[in-house]
């Protein structure tokens, strides 16, 4: 079977269900709250050393990925192992690592390859407990380009779209360019957010590709009334085994400050048992299942769409909240080729995970 017939062949068998997207088009227009200040009620200084009561900053809640850390809360785990938790959405990986480091939040659940960015800007940050086995990103066509753009190769001179600058979406154009033995500057790269102001910018126009998460994809799937074209696509086993040669690649994770996490043993213990039975739970039951207990809003008026796209969503995720070496090996050695924060500095990978919590 050749290359392009392997894609194709995975192509239609993870793709975005139109029936779907309804539902998707509803999560990602949710709100989120703003972070709270420092100083503030409900600020980082309410949990010093040995508190019991977080904050974990969201990297958008209604993003799929993190679905674990919201039904964690509706399932009344946390309160069930002692801990008293704020869930703040920050619609971005990034806003919420800033958040952390600024103060404003303890814990981050956010993609586990900030740990090594922050690594190789001389800052301790440490992963305690992994959500997602794949990034869950996919590299589309616009609609515009569907004619002209059929490889990574025709990107060169292209405008592609991803969330923001640095951010995981960002890293995955750069390793697919170098890749495919071009340069990081052979494409443009915008920033467009995500929910309505990506899926937007692709319908119009405004960028020539992107990267894109669920339910942006179903969304846009929606809108322009057909499948779009995917150039690459780690939602699957087989796409992530293609793209970036390992069977996990650790992305959604509770991460913290790594003094945090030293004078806060017993409080993360708490977040990553009630993450870990979180896991369980979702390995055990239906999308269904799962759906109802969720909050009402996120199923957008339809249970049983969204119970579909969750059952879509099981099978990128973690069983049992621990990494592997092989796995955050692939995440290292995908920063080193995307990254030239990272390039070939000397990064010790056990000081930016750890899985002492959810043995």
């Amino acid at each position: 079977m050749t290359q392009n017939e392997n894609r194709q062949r995975r192509r239609s068998l993870i793709r975005p269900l139109t029936l779907i997207a309804s539902v998707a088009l509803a999560l990602s227009a949710c709100g989120a709250p703003a972070a709270a200040p420092p100083g503030q009620s409900g600020s980082a200084a309410a949990g010093g050393a040995g508190s019991s009561s977080v904050i974990i900053g969201i990297g958008g809640q209604t993003l799929l990925t993190y679905l674990p850390v919201t039904l964690a809360q509706e399932l009344g785990y946390y309160q069930e192992e002692g801990v008293t938790v704020d869930l703040q959405d920050l619609q971005g990986g990034s806003k919420a690592l800033t958040a952390m480091i600024g103060g404003s939040t303890h814990v981050t659940s956010g993609y586990y390859e900030h740990t090594i960015q922050m690594q190789a800007k001389n800052q301790k940050v440490k992963a305690f407990v992994d959500m997602g086995e794949s990034s869950g990103l996919a590299l589309l066509v616009a609609p515009k380009n569907e004619g002209n753009i059929k490889s990574i190769a025709d990107l060169k001179g292209k405008n592609v779209g991803v969330t923001s600058p640095g951010s995981s979406t960002d890293m995955f154009v750069k390793f697919l360019l170098a890749k495919n033995g071009m340069q990081q500057t052979d494409a443009a790269i915008s920033a467009i957010g995500a929910g309505s102001s990506a899926v937007a910018a692709m319908e119009q126009g405004q960028v020539d590709a992107a990267v894109m998460l669920e339910p942006d994809i179903s969304v846009l799937t929606k809108r322009i009334g057909h499948d779009p074209v995917i150039l690459e696509d780690v939602r699957s086993a087989d796409g992530l085994k293609e793209v970036f040669d390992t069977d996990a690649w650790p992305s959604s994770s509770l991460y913290a400050k790594t003094e945090w996490l030293d004078q806060n043993k017993e409080t993360a213990g708490k977040l990553a048992k009630a993450i870990k039975r979180t896991l369980e739970f979702i390995d055990g039951h239906s999308g269904e299942e799962i759906a109802a207990k969720m909050p009402e809003k996120f199923a957008g008026g339809d249970k049983a769409l969204y119970a579909k796209v969750i059952e879509d969503l099981k099978k990128t995720l973690s069983k049992d909240g621990t990494f592997t070496d092989d796995g955050v090996q692939a995440v290292l050695e995908t920063q080193r080729v995307a990254n030239s924060e990272v390039g070939n500095k000397d990064i010790k990978l056990q000081e930016t995970y750890t899985n002492e919590f959810v043995r």
